[in-house]
């Protein structure tokens, strides 16, 4: 196995490839947004913006971290020989890209092990905002920043009075059922929110913008580098009962509040233990 460099030196390979992506999309966006396909569903899109990004990011990574692997959203995994992989989410929020609202990120990480959350250790992440040029880096051990200034997790204690983000299934059922869940949930905290992007859902978790945020589902390129921001924020980032967080369940908040929200959630979630 190859010796691997230090995690600051892999943070600025993944802040410098996500800000030379961030742009290309920008401008893509402001060129106008073209749907390239669907996947899972109709409702998830796929634009070329998204291709494209992933591309340059798989380019680049490949010129300058040539035995590494690489897992992206759009372009599937290629094993590497280092032992590290990239996981990448070339445009999260694809959505609020294609409707013009700001919430879209790319999101780079780079973790150390199997490209799968509840093994992987992560060693370096970037979110990248482009619409609101903020910019969400952290490293293992390295506490968590935005544009360059240290952010920590909020101090809530109180469940009643937090802020709770969370994020809904492309596929028509599970978004029935996770309403169904907000349904119960809602009366309980002082209010949710659903901003569309898992990655910048998670940073803001670590700034303190939202006091927790929960989902179901996630693949491994959506919260690699966010929960790495999260945790690295002083956030608690979980699975049900203390289990790593991954496509089962992650829950990322407030070290005051997480332990009475997952037993809410607990209570809420009618399918625990299925996804369809």
């Amino acid at each position: 196995m190859d010796s691997h460099p230090g995690t600051q030196e892999l943070l600025e390979i993944a802040r410098s490839i996500a800000l030379e992506a961030g742009a290309l999309a920008k401008r893509r966006r402001s060129e106008g947004v073209e749907v390239a396909a669907s996947k899972s569903s109709p409702e998830d899109v796929v634009t070329h913006a998204d291709r494209e990004a992933e591309a340059l990011i798989r380019q680049r990574l490949a010129e300058v971290r040539p035995r590494d692997g690489f897992f992206g959203e759009e372009s599937g995994a290629e094993r590497g020989t280092s032992g590290l992989t990239w996981v990448v989410d070339p445009i999260d929020g694809t959505v609020n890209f294609l409707y013009g609202i700001p919430q879209w990120a790319i999101s780079i990480a780079v973790v150390e092990g199997e490209p799968e959350p509840t093994t992987w250790r992560a060693l370096a992440g970037c979110v990248f905002a482009p619409a609101t040029d903020e910019v969400f880096t952290a490293t293992a051990g390295g506490g968590a920043f935005r544009n360059g200034e240290a952010i920590a997790a909020s101090p809530a204690s109180d469940l009643s009075q937090a802020l709770v983000a969370t994020g809904f299934s492309y596929s028509a059922d599970r978004r029935g059922q996770q309403a169904a869940v907000v349904s119960g949930l809602i009366t309980r905290v002082r209010d949710i929110r659903r901003i569309g992007s898992a990655a910048l859902d998670l940073c803001y978790v670590g700034a303190g913008r939202v006091d927790a945020y929960y989902e179901r589902g996630l693949n491994p390129w959506d919260m690699a580098a966010g929960a790495l921001v999260a945790a690295e924020a002083g956030a608690r980032v979980t699975g049900w009962n203390g289990a790593p967080a991954g496509r089962e369940f992650l829950l990322a908040g407030a070290p005051g509040i997480v332990e009475g929200l997952e037993k809410v959630l607990r209570e809420q979630f009618p399918l625990r233990g299925e996804l369809a």
